[in-house]
């Protein structure tokens, strides 16, 4: 028997793209601080917050498949948070401006029955082209991307901020890496399609 499915996160965005391949799942806040140890690497801090995500709702959830997932932007090394006000995304499109960020999409899947786990994390290389000021200011007057890492949403008006995304998997940038998810559900035995 198939266990149900628990997406540990109250993102949109995440459940929007976990529709995509699978209709019937739950979704539970997991409660984890997001904060970021000193010296830790952004791939190394994604993967710590999915695995925690999916621990922390796997205990609510003892019979399910859970889902955890973290994204952390880098420039040059530097985290971009979200960040949580308009003249913080401003300053952060502007540093990033004709400059490539990296994303760090990691995603745990854990099995409550047993324990096991799977995961994975994805990078993705979004090359920003040159952006004025004007630019800038309309973008975040008009997308509000207040509660996005880097301060854009590439499924809307944010694609137009971009000269190239590199990437092996497009639904990574937006926070939830369905290429792997799906081989990862597949080897937890759930059919997929």
């Amino acid at each position: 028997m198939i266990p149900p499915l628990v997406l540990g996160s109250t993102s949109r965005y995440r459940a929007e793209l976990l529709r995509r391949i699978h209709e019937d799942f739950a979704q539970d806040a997991p409660g984890v601080d997001e904060c970021h140890h000193p010296g830790e690497a952004p791939g190394d801090r994604a993967l710590r917050l999915a695995i925690a995500k999916a621990e922390a709702v796997a205990a609510r959830h003892p019979g399910a498949l859970v889902i955890g997932s973290d994204q952390v932007a880098e420039l040059d090394g530097t985290p971009l948070d979200k960040p949580g006000s308009a003249e913080r995304a401003r300053e952060q499109l502007r540093r990033s401006s004709g400059r490539t960020v990296q994303f760090h999409t990691a995603l745990c899947l854990l099995d409550a029955r047993d324990g096991t786990r799977q995961q994975h994390v994805d990078v993705t290389r979004a090359v920003f082209r040159p952006l004025s000021d004007p630019e800038i200011e309309r973008y975040v007057a008009r997308e509000q991307p207040l509660d996005c890492a880097g301060s854009f949403r590439c499924e809307a008006l944010g694609i137009s901020l971009f000269e190239r995304i590199e990437t092996d998997d497009p639904t990574a940038l937006v926070g939830l890496p369905l290429i792997a998810l799906a081989r990862l559900l597949r080897r937890a035995g759930l059919a997929l399609p």
